[in-house]
């Protein structure tokens, strides 16, 4: 009733918001502050562009508090707290005839245990998240130089898959001190041994490289801006490592930027929404690139399907073995390529160099033995708007230094 009222009437003032809102999520340009209808942004010229008002955020809320209290009037329950745990009024249907929920009881999910009556079935008291035990403030105190006085510091310690976004702290720290450019390269270095738990290096700070011998879970550099992520197999590991999964999903969701390389294969989702990483990979699962807007990726061996869907931006270079890469990409926004010019043969062969040199790879080391014989093999993913993008931009250029010519030559003449 609420949102239906919100949506459908003007004189709420909100309802425009929302259509806003929604346009400038599809611009995708949030993090770059040149938000088009003034929401993401703090440009002041680009916010008058904004017609919400916070009254409408306000009324919005009061919507939603007072459609609430109508369901709970309806329930027979004057407060939150007296709702909490009385899964009796719930209306669930029986014997659905599907298949999938054939069988299906909840009936011991649902059930209310015996309490006595001074028993809370809410949160009486708040959660101790124990922040000053996780590994994040160990690694703090450690690279307390580091932040403070911008020193060189190296640390080396076992990591778990129960300590999660490891380097998000000390990168939101030094990001306080020393604004989005950071630290210089390399000025930390993190070195774990074991298996990472998620969201490794998530949002990166420039100057900061995370090293890990050994595994990592999901969304390892999610939304990083900068700094170094490297994955190698551990030392006495005896698999190929572009044969054999090392990583999990949805890596460098949502990057800016930063580089990772990762000696072996990830999941699926790799570099979704990726709008400005660097990557070098020797494999990924389904989806790889999808919603990419910016960025490079280097995959040195088999993708999964549905590879490049919603790409509008970036360039990918896949190492297409097997030469059935076309029929495992989504060619709705892209075109594949041979590698043929001087820039992008220049560009891939470094990326590759530098994933050696940063792991050590065999499959690196495989394909940069025998380079000419190797680089037919690789396709191009280019986004066709983006592809169009970049000729105007170049065309433009090329008009700017002929303009500039020409009025040198005017004024020396």
């Amino acid at each position: 009733m609420a949102i239906a009222a919100l949506l459908g009437a003007e004189e709420f003032g909100f309802g425009t918001t929302v259509l806003v809102t929604l346009g400038c999520i599809l611009m995708r340009k949030c993090h770059m502050n040149t938000c088009p209808v003034g929401v993401a942004t703090q440009d002041p010229e680009l916010r008058r562009r904004f017609a919400g008002k916070p009254e409408y955020v306000e009324r919005f809320f009061r919507f939603i508090a007072q459609e609430l209290r109508e369901h709970m009037a309806a329930l027979g329950f004057r407060t939150i707290d007296e709702m909490v745990g009385r899964t009796e009024r719930l209306d669930a249907r029986v014997a659905i005839d599907h298949w999938k929920a054939k069988g299906l009881d909840f009936s011991a999910i649902l059930a209310r245990p015996p309490t006595a009556p001074h028993c809370p079935l809410r949160c009486v008291k708040p959660q101790d998240h124990e922040l000053e035990k996780r590994l994040d403030s160990e690694l703090l105190r450690r690279c307390a130089a580091a932040v403070d006085r911008q020193e060189p510091v190296r640390v080396a310690m076992p990591i778990r898959n129960v300590h999660r976004t490891v380097g998000a702290r000390l990168s939101g720290e030094i990001v306080r001190r020393y604004g989005a450019k950071g630290l210089p390269d390399n000025t930390i270095e993190l070195l774990f041994k074991g298996s990472a738990g998620q969201s490794l290096g998530a949002w990166l700070a420039p100057g900061v490289t995370i090293r890990v011998e050994g595994d990592a879970n999901d969304y390892l550099g999610k939304g990083m801006s900068g700094g170094r992520i490297i994955l190698v197999p551990p030392a006495e590991a005896r698999f190929q490592p572009h044969e054999n999964i090392i990583v999990g999903n949805t890596v460098l969701y949502g990057a800016t930027g930063g580089e990772v390389f990762i000696s072996g294969v990830a999941g699926e989702r790799f570099a979704v929404r990726n709008s400005g990483a660097t990557a070098v990979v020797e494999g990924v699962g389904d989806h790889g690139c999808e919603y990419m807007t910016g960025g490079t990726v280097a995959v040195l061996g088999a993708t999964g399907y549905n590879f490049a869907a919603g790409m509008s931006g970036g360039i990918a270079y896949v190492y297409d073995e097997s030469e059935l890469f076309g029929t495992r990409t989504n060619l709705d926004m892209v075109d594949l390529e041979s590698v043929w010019t001087d820039e992008d043969k220049q560009a891939l062969l470094a990326l590759i160099q530098k994933h050696y040199e940063y792991t050590r790879s065999r499959r690196a080391a495989f394909l940069l033995d025998d380079w000419e014989a190797h680089l037919p093999l690789f396709v191009k993913v280019m986004p066709i708007d983006y592809r169009k993008v970049l000729a105007r931009m170049k065309a433009r250029e090329q008009r700017d230094t002929e303009t500039v010519s020409a009025t040198e030559e005017v004024y020396h003449g």
